[in-house]
């Protein structure tokens, strides 16, 4: 096998509700693949409805990574993330198979097709609990000025009221003695890990995004995502956890606790989703590499899969 193909991966990327999922489930069959979820929120488990995770019908006997893989408790870090995806990836590849990553969260995206390379250090490590003992004591004007020491370019581009990246910079300082703006930028200069071919779903007028967008929406709601938040907070999630900070759970956390009333709810969460696909697509169209197929009012998947078949071919993969 060519070099070129036994790095190959294939990414279906695009805002929320454009048909990621379905267009990464007929790319995988066609092409005797394996779906990868890159998407932050669909690790969680029990989190079905509101990351709209694929279901066993829509997975349709594709083996899919990454989902409902962690504890809602935990916290993952894109670092944990593309060490787990990146140990998917691997072993689809190994098997002779084709990995179809799907998913709407970029950074890590982006970091697991660069084999991006972590600095040390973690939440929870003793000079991590030390540093959040002094944030308490102290405040964080002491910290940062001592982040603007060890690493100027760092301390410049964080706003005083980024706790966790402030902390973050020092416990890498701390445990490396390299800034950690440095090693990022190292990191960016290594070549990427994979070859990666980009299919993207967009709509030609983003109204007709925005409708399918609420119309997903009242879907959620209608199938059940007051009753999923509920049965979180049930098994112990506490309201403050960040997998409850995600779109729809926290809007409908703000229902359940009477701070909002369920047309209120119902509505923020659609405003939240439409500006969460806007911010997707501005991180897309950086991306140069990416052969878009646009959706005219309705989405037509014979028709798209047919078109990123032939991209693909032409590329060396099919």
């Amino acid at each position: 096998m060519e070099q070129k193909k036994q790095n190959t991966v294939v990414c279906v990327v695009g805002p929320t509700a454009c048909g990621k999922t379905k267009m990464g489930v007929l790319l995988a069959k066609q092409l005797s693949g394996e779906v990868v979820s890159v998407d932050s929120m669909q690790i969680y488990r029990g989190m079905t409805i509101g990351t709209a995770a694929p279901t066993p019908e829509e997975m349709d006997g594709v083996p899919h990574h990454m989902v409902a893989v962690a504890d809602p408790k935990e916290q993952w870090s894109v670092a944990r993330f593309v060490q787990a995806a990146d140990a998917c990836v691997q072993d689809i590849l190994q098997r002779g198979k084709l990995p179809v990553l799907v998913g709407g969260t970029g950074l890590y995206l982006d970091a697991l097709i660069a084999g991006r390379d972590f600095a040390a250090g973690q939440a929870g490590g003793k000079i991590r609990r030390e540093l959040e003992e002094r944030l308490q004591q102290e405040g964080v004007e002491p910290l940062l000025s001592e982040l603007r020491s060890a690493d100027p370019e760092t301390a410049a581009r964080l706003s005083p009221a980024d706790h966790k990246r402030i902390l973050r910079a020092l416990e890498v300082f701390r445990e490396t003695g390299k800034p950690i703006s440095r090693h990022n930028a190292e990191s960016r200069q290594k070549p990427g890990k994979y070859r990666p071919i980009y299919i993207g779903l967009a709509f030609r007028d983003r109204e007709d995004m925005k409708a399918l967008i609420d119309r997903r929406v009242d879907e959620m709601v209608r199938s059940g995502l007051r009753e999923e938040v509920e049965a979180l907070l049930r098994a112990g999630l506490p309201p403050g956890a960040t997998a409850l900070q995600a779109i729809g759970y926290k809007e409908c956390l703000r229902w359940l606790q009477g701070e909002a009333s369920f047309e209120e709810a119902a509505e923020e969460i659609k405003l939240r989703s439409r500006q969460y696909a806007k911010r997707q697509l501005t991180w897309l169209r950086r991306n140069p590499d990416i052969h878009w197929i646009y959706w005219d009012k309705e989405r037509d998947f014979d028709k798209a899969l047919q078109e990123a078949t032939e991209i693909l071919s032409a590329l060396g993969v099919g």
